[in-house]
């Protein structure tokens, strides 16, 4: 009788049929570009307009768009045509072609995103100047980014599930570096919710517990780090702080009006969210409860605890943001004003739009419940990815 035990011979046999490593790192490097590119594309748009589509900014986003889509259209030829029987059976079929699963997210991401592009030149020469970051190009963008973030995710989670030994740990980082860039694309895609003048407010929390505790819990199980969700976050934050204060360094001038704001530098985004804070409470909790407790408790225990320690930490630091003339420097950047803002929008960002008593109450509760069911489904999701293989 043979013993269904995994030795490492029949791992092995395994390893040698999963896709190439250089691969995962290829998608991680086009998603960074491309997560680059959106925010340069972003204080590109606060600070000089949009005077054209070759602007560097545009360019690195559909560079990083195409690195991931062709060099996972050349694995998929070459998995198909040259792959070895054991390749071949480690990947996913589509229409008689076999790639990784995240090398198929990776082509659709492309896809969507150069279809966005002519998309998107159409709208601004119909309907002018974006005054939201949500637009129906926009958000086929997004949605093409977000495919390549995820395609990245899925090929770096499979070869960390098939990986042993230092290469396991070294993948288990990439991982919770791809992790940044997933909070990194919910964030800037939510800016128009995320003001630091709405910092006080129920709508803010409540849209954050929707996407933000999904993630965490989603990489906190499935990351082999113990602090998984923790470097995803500190890896956000860190992107996200160089971009503010190194893109302020370069000159702009604005080339659309109208202008309220004479402004001479790159204006670039706000202080990024504080998700680190929520991020360790979750990898804690969830190190010492998972597998002790049922899994709508621990959800219900990471919900309530991204909601408290989000605020603990979110809250004081808006205040200080929008009250404190020693937050208006290139350091906190709280008075990066973008060119077409008049006085009366920057008269209401040395306030907040706080609800009084009730409402505001009820809206956390309603953003604590939220903030539950984001935590099961990122647990679930998380389960799922620590199956990835292929």
């Amino acid at each position: 009788m043979t013993l269904a035990v995994e030795t490492p011979h029949t791992y092995t046999a395994t390893v040698t049929g999963r896709s190439p490593l250089w691969h995962a790192y290829t998608a991680v490097f086009a998603a960074a570009c491309v997560m680059v590119g959106v925010y340069w594309d972003i204080s590109w748009h606060m600070s000089i307009g949009r005077d054209t589509f070759w602007t560097p900014a545009h360019l690195l986003i559909q560079s990083g768009g195409l690195i991931a889509g062709v060099s996972s259209g050349y694995v998929a030829l070459r998995t198909t045509f040259q792959g070895t029987d054991a390749a071949r059976e480690a990947a996913v079929p589509f229409w008689g072609f076999r790639a990784p699963l995240g090398a198929w997210i990776c082509i659709w991401g492309c896809l969507a995103m150069l279809t966005s592009a002519p998309f998107d030149n159409w709208w601004h020469n119909a309907y002018g100047l974006d005054v939201k970051i949500v637009s129906p190009p926009h958000t086929l963008l997004a949605l093409g980014i977000f495919s390549i973030v995820v395609g990245a995710l899925l090929l770096t989670m499979s070869q960390q599930n098939r990986a042993l030994g230092a290469e396991r740990r070294r993948l288990a980082l990439l991982v919770s570096v791809v992790g940044g860039f997933f909070l990194m694309n919910f964030a800037i895609f939510l800016t128009e919710y995320s003001e630091r003048m709405m910092l006080h407010g129920a709508l803010f929390y409540t849209i954050a517990a929707v996407f933000f505790p999904f993630a965490l819990c989603a990489f906190s199980r499935a990351g082999q780090h113990r602090w998984a969700a923790t470097i995803a976050a500190a890896t956000f934050m860190a992107v996200m702080l160089v971009l503010m204060w190194f893109i302020q360094l370069f000159p702009a001038t604005p080339k659309l009006g109208p202008i309220y704001q004479h402004i001479g530098h790159m204006v670039t985004l706000s202080w990024p969210l504080w998700l680190i804070v929520p991020a360790a409470a979750i990898d804690w909790l969830r190190a010492r409860y998972d597998g002790r407790i049922p899994t709508i408790a621990l959800a219900a225990l990471l919900g309530a605890a991204f909601l408290v320690t989000f605020i603990a930490v979110e809250w004081p630091f808006a205040t200080f943001l929008v009250e404190s003339p020693a937050a208006r420097n290139w350091f906190f950047n709280a008075a990066n004003y973008v060119y077409w803002a008049g006085t009366a929008y920057v008269a209401r960002s040395h306030r907040f739009s706080t609800p009084a008593g009730f409402v505001l109450v009820s809206g956390l509760g309603v953003a604590v419940v939220l903030a539950m069911i984001s935590s099961g489904v990122g647990l679930a999701w998380g389960r799922w990815l620590t199956k990835v293989r292929r």
